[in-house]
């Protein structure tokens, strides 16, 4: 919950200024408030640079004050829906359940979903992380196609370590990615466990973003905090080399 519509303007503007130096082959999307997408829309077309927003409805509309649908996304110009993050899940009560409905709503709708599962601290500290992320991925996951797969982007966001201090190391992100990508060769198969994009959100910044990103199942980063200025956005992007 960041940024005015001025603000905002001068962030993208910022960031379109810095995507000449953008690696080839890396995708980007930003994820602006509600309030700027249009705007984000308008200055964005003619770039590379996708559009999607922080949440949506799994009604497609009706009497549900303050909800945002599908529809209005796509209007408003989004590919993309950022579902479940851990602080809609803190915060807001939403469980694996709704975040599932919400997955099938935007991926029946042409949008596509980045799904995020994570654990807290005192859950990683239990030593119940597996279990956690396992309940989290059979769940938001169940009912969909192998097809829909295809176009989900999983977000791994250790929620002990967003805007903690407490970073999670290369290898603890890599070892929770490589569970992820086992759950879903499961769930579905192991060539769309090799396809599913798995993005790593949990203090991601300039100077971390390279040595995460190296690790074989990271494949791109929820960039929080960072995304809020230009410069930081893109020394993050620019760490990202696609190999």
């Amino acid at each position: 919950m960041f940024k005015t519509l001025d603000e905002s303007e001068q962030l993208l503007k910022g960031i379109l200024k810095e995507s000449t130096t953008f690696p080839g082959g890396v995708h980007v999307a930003v994820c602006p408030p509600y309030t700027s997408l249009s705007l984000a829309a308008s200055l964005l077309k003619g770039s590379s640079i996708l559009l999607g927003a922080q949440n949506m409805s799994d009604q497609d509309e009706g009497a549900f004050t303050g909800e945002i649908s599908w529809k209005m996304l796509r209007a408003a110009g989004c590919t993309h829906v950022i579902l479940g993050h851990s602080e809609r899940r803190q915060y807001f009560g939403e469980t694996n359940e709704k975040v599932n409905a919400k997955a099938k709503k935007a991926l029946a709708n042409g949008l596509l979903p980045i799904i995020c599962v994570g654990e807290t601290l005192k859950e990683r500290e239990d030593g119940v992380t597996a279990k956690i992320i396992t309940t989290q991925i059979q769940g938001v996951l169940a009912g969909l196609s192998s097809d829909e797969m295809k176009n989900v982007v999983i977000a791994y966001e250790p929620v002990w370590a967003i805007g903690t201090g407490k970073n999670a190391t290369p290898d603890q992100a890599q070892e929770v990615h490589a569970l992820i990508r086992s759950l879903v060769a499961r769930q579905f198969s192991a060539a769309i466990a090799d396809g599913v994009v798995i993005q790593y959100g949990g203090s991601v910044k300039p100077d971390n973003a390279a040595e995460l990103l190296r690790q074989k199942d990271i494949d791109g980063a929820l960039v929080g905090g960072a995304c809020l200025k230009p410069d930081s956005f893109a020394a993050i992007i620019r760490a990202a080399k696609v190999s």
